[in-house]
């Protein structure tokens, strides 16, 4: 018999998690939404999550405790959307390494001693590789590998910028290039360039929550890395 599809969500809080979340809820998936145990919003995330069907999870982020409630729970789907900001750094004394590397890779090695093994969906960005350019990126490019080697199951998403009127974090620089770039590729994929379009456009959190999930669901799509355009195309 196929295993009930259990999906946990590491990052439920951000503004793709918490669509990713609603997008397995409301694909019949039973959803744990990962919220850290000290966040000063427990109680209203509590609440928003219970109201769409899904569990809060609070394990702490410790390599023994997320490795026991794993095994405890036993996903079948198991979904990084991991971030921190350069102002969060600064009041949390984090870094990309810590949270962007750190977090995902603790929770790769949690997941890895299940079995089954869940499918692990890494949300990192466009322009990851080797020789990216800063700590952003080549921390995302240090998760992307360690999942590589991992022998977990695995789709890694790599979308543009991900922005929308809905966000709650203000971030007028990334809203404003987002823009900018949308505009100018609007231009491109009247000119014919529609493949280049779709892949460098921004896109909102359900847009991307939906791709996300629909491709998790999806038993034919596994270890791949998928760019913008093809979550676009997904996501249609």
């Amino acid at each position: 018999m196929t295993p009930p599809r259990r999906a946990f969500v590491a990052g439920a809080t951000g503004y793709t998690g918490r669509e990713v979340v609603r997008a397995l809820v409301e694909s019949g998936v039973q959803t744990y939404a990962h919220v850290r145990p000290d966040s000063s919003s427990l109680a209203s995330w509590g609440e928003r999550f219970g109201a769409l069907g899904a569990e809060v999870d609070t394990t702490a982020w410790d390599e023994g405790a997320m490795s026991g409630r794993l095994l405890e729970l036993a996903p079948t789907l198991l979904f990084a959307l991991l971030g921190t900001t350069r102002h969060r750094m600064q009041a949390e004394q984090a870094s990309y390494d810590t949270v962007d590397y750190g977090l995902t890779a603790l929770l790769i090695r949690a997941a890895s001693i299940l079995s089954p093994k869940p499918k692990f969906v890494y949300l990192s960005s466009l322009g990851v590789g080797p020789r990216a350019r800063g700590a952003y990126l080549l921390a995302r490019h240090r998760a992307e590998e360690a999942l590589r080697s991992s022998g977990l199951p695995y789709l890694i998403a790599r979308p543009s910028f991900i922005t929308g009127e809905d966000r709650d974090e203000a971030r007028p620089g990334e809203r404003v290039a987002a823009q900018v770039a949308d505009g100018l590729l609007q231009v491109v994929g009247k000119l014919g360039g529609r493949k280049v379009q779709d892949r460098y456009r921004s896109t909102d959190a359900r847009g991307l929550a939906h791709a996300l999930v629909g491709l998790a669901l999806d038993e034919a799509r596994v270890n791949e890395v998928l760019s913008s355009d093809q979550l676009v195309t997904y996501g249609r």
